[in-house]
């Protein structure tokens, strides 16, 4: 019984692993998009263009089972995890080009919340005490952080967050029901789907030097990585608790727009930052004591 207890705590603790990793990477994405000046269809046009190429090169790292073999067996699933993410990274890079970083990443903090209840709602999945003491203490850190910014400069941007945060969380109830699936072409199918959407307006070619770095460092290292760990992320760790991670991506975006954009955080901010970290600590460190939910 106790071997078998470790080796779930080992799972738990390989799933929080890779979505904390790939929250840190994916909290980059919106310092690349401010740094670029460029418009929101044109990187996100030259993203996933080089996400499709990390996808092919280490796609299969991440996947279970032959990319072939998932497309017969998890083909409608595959679909429907490649359009949710599509839509939550057109939303997501078109938010933060039309409101400030700090809104953007706080409603990110949305995301346990939803999630969890997704995984109620489809999976049957419960969440434990802890996880949802932890939800509460994250939420309330990010209601602290942006009490009063919501809604400045434009609610538009901030209502394109709240998409991206919501596709995002049902797409890891998709994740965790189906843990054979290819993550590879789940994720290049979202790829294709930006890719087609923005290649109407997209003048992909018009860009300058600075644009094109900013976008090749999000685009071939950690939007896509940072995407390839997260999705693997619910094969060892419950919904609930490996959406907990979310808002690192808050937290660490604040701090990337601090450092590099002159956003500099109010206390408040600061103080949010301190409750969600404590949230987050809570509900991982000691959970490994109770059952798998």
């Amino acid at each position: 019984m106790s071997d078998h207890r470790s080796q779930l705590d080992d799972r738990r603790r390989l799933g929080w692993l890779l979505a904390s990793t790939g929250m840190l990477c994916v909290s980059t994405d919106s310092l690349w998009v401010r740094l670029s000046e460029a418009q929101a269809v044109d990187v996100a046009f030259w993203v996933a263009v080089c996400a499709l190429v990390v996808y092919a090169v280490f796609g299969r790292f991440f996947d279970s089972q032959p990319m072939l073999k998932s497309l017969r067996h998890h083909r409608a699933p595959i679909v429907a995890a490649g359009l949710l993410a599509a839509i939550s990274q057109l939303a997501f890079v078109t938010a933060v080009t039309q409101t400030r970083v700090a809104n953007v990443v706080a409603i990110v903090a949305a995301v346990p919340v939803m999630a969890a209840g997704c995984a109620r709602l489809f999976l049957d999945e419960r969440t434990t005490r802890r996880v949802g003491i932890a939800i509460v203490l994250t939420v309330v850190g990010i209601a602290v952080i942006v009490a009063s910014s919501l809604g400045r400069p434009t609610l538009r941007g901030d209502l394109l967050a709240l998409i991206a945060v919501a596709s995002f969380a049902a797409n890891l109830t998709i994740w965790r029901r189906y843990p054979d699936m290819s993550r590879r072409a789940a994720l290049s199918a979202s790829a294709v789907a930006v890719i087609a959407v923005t290649s109407f307006t997209a003048s992909p070619f018009s860009l300058d030097a600075r644009a094109y770095t900013a976008i090749a460092a999000m685009g071939l290292v950690f939007n896509p990585l940072g995407r390839l760990a997260h999705s693997s992320a619910p094969r060892y760790a419950p919904v609930s608790e490996v959406a907990l991670f979310t808002p690192i991506e808050t937290v660490a975006a604040t701090i990337w727009a601090a450092l590099f954009l002159s956003e500099v955080p109010r206390l408040a901010t600061v103080g949010g930052a301190a409750v969600v970290l404590a949230g987050v600590f809570y509900g991982t460190v000691a959970v490994t004591r109770q059952s798998t939910a």
